[in-house]
């Protein structure tokens, strides 16, 4: 029988920890031997010690109950570091997968992916980390408490331990009826509360436009429903916490008065002894009531939510991405061609390139330049393979984008975007990002070509530390520092989208003639015309038929190229 994909990825992720948990277990068993052994030693002080006259006989057993607790002790002390050193690396590898399976959704633009892979990162990896450990705890509490008691209970009196365990086990049967109910109303609460992430995600990005067109009020109201509809998810899941009462009474207090209760009879007309009834009343009141307390707080919250969280991560985590028909290829060169490419960002949308063919030779220089709105970094991010035509075909080396290995396009072609992604680590760690081994020299060298040197030394060298958010970074320091990255990557092919414009026309420049003095290809979405003068070949889009070829020929042929040049040197 296959396991649900919860467990599995559980099994995944906990599959290095077994040594930590085989210790934890230990302890907990040590941790568990005061109650298994409470009642058997108080019916012994009870019967043989107080009862017969002998008080120090009946001290002595309650000395070695009190003993055991010692030991009991020792072993609770001992539980805690084998506990985080189970679920601390839990949290880290299940982090690890589910940012890559997001990542993957939002490569593959999935809808709302951002929003619900923020709430599954933020929320629910964490919540699966506090779960895990906080069920661990309890699960140790239920066998120390509630097992120990039942077994100590078998081993006392085997008549009130049948009574008894068909008492607990109709209780258990009565909660494992509603549990299905659980499961499905707390699936609908983590449902919901990734649509609020969706929800807000889009509103945040297109908050600006928000403001614009005074529609604060029109998003408020958006989001306050998919909250409110998540605060009804949350009243109908409390509603099910009503079954811990049946489950108590039935588990727990029923056995308890009926014991109370009969323990006269018992005694005259059973050959049950004082001592018996004591230790009995004592397992069912400190052991096996918080052992089945557990049970149900622990299965209707934590282990019911972690069983939810798991399955839900699973399911992402198991979301295919989009798979190329046949195994990956790998390219043997590095051209550039695009074949009759149409893409619009929905199928009702005019086409923001339309019909567009292009041949990109390897170790070309070339520039694409064209008014706004004309399709340049949509053009960008085409030929990098994160958006798809819906005709046409772009190939790198007479292979189809799709049908390379994902490993060699992400490692062959290397886009710097008008973001620059500055993240919290060292200077060393932002340049070296695409090539972790990269040797002092190297990282002198890049910094030297694209003028990054003033940055570092102002910073105090390539070990100083980068807050997130880059800190007190100017974004024309935050651009250097992706070109830097971007010209020590191992890449053959670099686009530039606008990735200087917070450079002034020299920087520019000396970066430019940097990277394409490196080797490989060089495409730059031109923000300033001058771009276009260094390049060797020049892409213009005009909304209509675009041109290709170099500088002085567009110059000649193109009144709109001209019209640029002409407006950019006034």
């Amino acid at each position: 029988m296959t396991a649900p994909p919860a467990a599995c990825l559980l099994h995944r992720h906990l599959r290095g920890q077994w040594p930590a948990m085989r210790r934890l277990a230990a302890w907990s068993a040590v941790e568990s031997l005061p109650m298994l052994a409470s009642g058997l030693l108080l019916a012994r002080a009870v019967d043989h010690g107080f009862l017969a006259g002998r008080p120090l006989t009946g001290l002595g057993w309650l000395a070695a109950l009190a003993a055991l607790y010692a030991a009991g002790a020792i072993g609770t002390g001992r539980v805690y570091p084998w506990l985080a050193a189970t679920v601390e690396p839990l949290r880290d590898s299940l982090v690890a997968e589910v940012v890559t399976a997001a990542l993957r959704r939002m490569a593959d633009r999935a809808p709302d992916a951002a929003g619900a892979g923020v709430s599954q990162v933020t929320e629910q990896a964490e919540a699966v980390r506090a779960l895990v450990g906080t069920a661990l705890r309890n699960v140790r509490q239920l066998v120390s408490a509630g097992a120990a008691a039942l077994v100590g209970l078998a081993l006392l009196s085997p008549p009130l331990a049948l009574v008894v365990f068909l008492s607990v086990a109709l209780a258990l049967a009565v909660y494992a009826a509603l549990v299905g109910v659980q499961v499905r109303r707390y699936r609908s609460v983590i449902r919901e509360a990734e649509r609020i992430g969706e929800t807000a995600a889009v509103i945040v990005h297109g908050v600006r436009d928000v403001t614009a067109c005074a529609a604060e009020s029109r998003a408020a109201r958006t989001v306050g429903k998919v909250i409110d509809t998540q605060a009804g998810a949350l009243r109908a899941y409390a509603r099910t916490r009503l079954v811990r009462l049946p489950v108590l009474a039935l588990g727990v207090h029923l056995p308890l008065l009926a014991l109370l209760v009969l323990s006269p009879y018992l005694t005259a007309h059973h050959g049950f002894t004082a001592g018996q009834i004591a230790g009995a009343a004592g397992y069912l009141v400190t052991g096996l009531q918080p052992g089945i307390t557990i049970l149900v707080d622990a299965g209707g919250t934590l282990l019911l939510s972690l069983a939810v969280v798991l399955g839900r991560l699973a399911e992402i985590c198991a979301a295919p991405g989009t798979t190329p028909s046949g195994p990956p290829v790998t390219a043997e060169s590095f051209g550039i061609e695009a074949d009759g490419v149409t893409f619009a960002y929905s199928p009702h949308a005019a086409p923001v390139v339309e019909d567009l063919s292009l041949h990109v030779p390897e170790g070309t220089h070339l520039a694409v330049v064209g008014p706004s709105g004309t399709g340049k970094s949509t053009l960008a991010n085409l030929l990098t393979g994160l958006l798809e035509p819906q005709r046409g075909e772009i190939t790198l080396g007479k292979v189809p984008l799709p049908r390379l290995d994902p490993a060699q396009l992400r490692s062959t072609v290397t886009l710097i975007p008008q973001e620059s992604y500055v993240f919290a680590g060292t200077l060393r760690d932002n340049l070296a990002y695409l090539r972790p081994h990269a040797t002092a020299a190297e990282l002198d060298e890049a910094v030297d070509a694209v003028g990054l040197l003033d940055t570092v030394e102002r910073l105090g060298g390539y070990g100083t530390g980068i807050p997130p958010g880059g800190g007190e970074l100017s974004q024309g320091e935050r651009q250097l520092i992706t070109l830097a990255r971007a010209y020590l990557s191992p890449a053959p092919v670099i686009v530039l989208d606008e990735a200087t414009s917070h450079l002034d026309p020299a920087a520019e420049a000396r970066a430019e003639l940097a990277l394409a003095g490196r080797g490989g290809t060089l495409i730059v979405i031109a923000h300033r015309i001058t771009s276009a003068e260094r390049a060797e070949q020049v892409l213009l889009l005009d909304g209509l038929t675009p041109v290709l070829g170099s500088h002085e020929t567009l110059l000649a042929r193109s009144p709109l190229y001209a019209e640029l040049v002409g407006h950019w040197h006034r």
